[in-house]
């Protein structure tokens, strides 16, 4: 098993080995926290949150599937938590979204940086973003969502739509302003 040295110096507790694994996956990790955080505070807080129970709970890694996978599942976990805590989700039928069209221009993709993609992420609704997050990004079926928001699918459905469509028209916005800045 990779890191079992590892791993062992944290379920004892040494404090330098608990440093050495923050340090490991901090990066990666912050990033995950990112996508379902509101802003990059909010997502340190998570990843610090996140950590605290990964050195407790690290007895309960068994070693199937990575070491890796079993902290990114923690910091999804930790940071839906603190997403139902905060958010509680509704069914926004009465909003008017435009038609958007789909995004196909491989263009418009590759003039947007991650971190701008992040930002028009993090930009969304928050029960959005949760919804967007776990079935775009992580995979979940609207069925799985569905049970780890609490809501029903149809509202994961139409909640994935809204977030899809207002993205496509955030990114040809952004991809808009650029164009005018490059050309300008």
């Amino acid at each position: 098993m990779e890191h079992q040295g590892l791993i062992k110096g944290c379920i004892a507790g040494k404090n330098t080995a608990q440093h050495e694994l923050f340090k490991l996956f901090a990066d990666e990790m912050f990033s995950v926290c990112l996508y379902y955080s509101p802003n990059r505070t909010e997502a340190e807080d998570t990843l610090h949150e996140g950590f605290i129970k990964v050195f407790q709970n690290l007895k309960g890694f068994k070693g199937k599937g990575s070491l890796k996978g079993w902290i990114r599942r923690v910091m999804i976990n930790t940071a839906l938590e603190k997403f139902r805590k905060k958010s509680p989700l509704y069914v926004l039928d009465n909003e008017n979204f435009e038609d958007v069209e789909d995004i196909n221009s491989d263009s418009i993709i590759s003039n947007i940086s991650a971190d701008d993609l992040i930002e028009l992420i993090q930009g969304l609704t928050p029960q959005y973003r949760a919804v967007f997050n776990l079935y775009a990004l992580e995979g979940f079926s609207h069925k799985e969502v569905a049970q780890k928001l609490n809501i029903s699918e149809g509202t994961s459905k139409s909640n994935l739509a809204r977030a899809r469509a207002i993205l496509q028209k955030r990114v040809k916005e952004h991809f808009y302003v650029s164009q005018k800045e490059i050309n300008g």
